[in-house]
């Protein structure tokens, strides 16, 4: 059985941690990883799928929103990440969003994000920590559903944007118990899934490295795609 090509977007400043445990998360459910940096060119051999990784808030005037101080933005990511999803969506190439990574599906798909939810969900509690505190309560019967099993789920949370109002095509499949949105998909019948979490940090637990075996196996299809176009001569060249 052939092994899948999953290409994983990082930032370029420390993206090689999360990197790491994404090749591990996908070596264990069966596929092979490579990474996709801004300023680095695309790699030869066709995608069979993709995952948006988490990291650098998201530019707010690509979404319309407020420009907050003391924040991390990664411009070339932004640019970077919004091509290879225009470019691989169309051709129905299985994408994986993880918690920045699902708000840039949803801006690439023409919806907006809270740049500070503390701001619009005053009530939620401030919590960052990669283990597995933070309960969601997942749509029945969505594909995430059928993935993880576990209903409600326990994930972990370093966010602080959220998604708003939602791109086409897209629907929430399950929130916090403030009511922040923790994962989307699509409506139609791909995979195209956002989770606001970090699966990557909860490999052990079952639920969530179902959720690289779904990607995966979503991935053995006959679609594929290369990423030379989304990744223009200005950032492969690293100007």
């Amino acid at each position: 059985m052939t092994r899948p090509l999953i290409g994983v977007t990082t930032s370029r400043r420390g993206g090689w941690r999360a990197y790491l445990m994404h090749r591990l998360a996908l070596a264990r459910a069966g596929a092979r990883a490579v990474r996709l940096v801004a300023g680095e060119a695309a790699p030869r051999e066709p995608l069979d799928g993709l995952i948006i990784g988490g990291g650098d808030d998201i530019g707010a005037e690509l979404y319309g929103g407020s420009v907050l101080p003391d924040v991390r933005v990664d411009p070339e990511r932004d640019a970077l990440e919004l091509r290879v999803l225009r470019e691989a969506l169309p051709q129905g190439v299985p994408v994986l969003g993880i918690c920045r990574g699902a708000q840039m599906i949803n801006v690439a798909l023409g919806g907006n994000l809270h740049t500070d939810i503390y701001e619009v969900y005053v009530k939620a509690p401030h919590m960052r920590t990669v283990l597995a505190k933070k309960v969601v309560a997942v749509e029945p019967g969505s594909r995430l559903d059928r993935i993880l099993r576990c209903n409600p789920c326990r994930v972990n949370a370093l966010h602080h944007q959220s998604v708003d109002r939602l791109g086409e095509g897209l629907r929430v499949v399950a929130r916090d118990e403030a009511g922040v949105v923790q994962a989307i998909e699509t409506t139609a019948d791909r995979f195209i899934i956002g989770v606001q979490w970090h699966p990557e940090l909860l490999v052990l637990r079952r639920p969530h490295q179902r959720l690289f075996g779904a990607l995966v196996e979503a991935a053995r299809g006959p679609r594929a795609t290369r990423l030379e176009e989304a990744m223009p001569a200005p950032l492969a060249a690293g100007s």
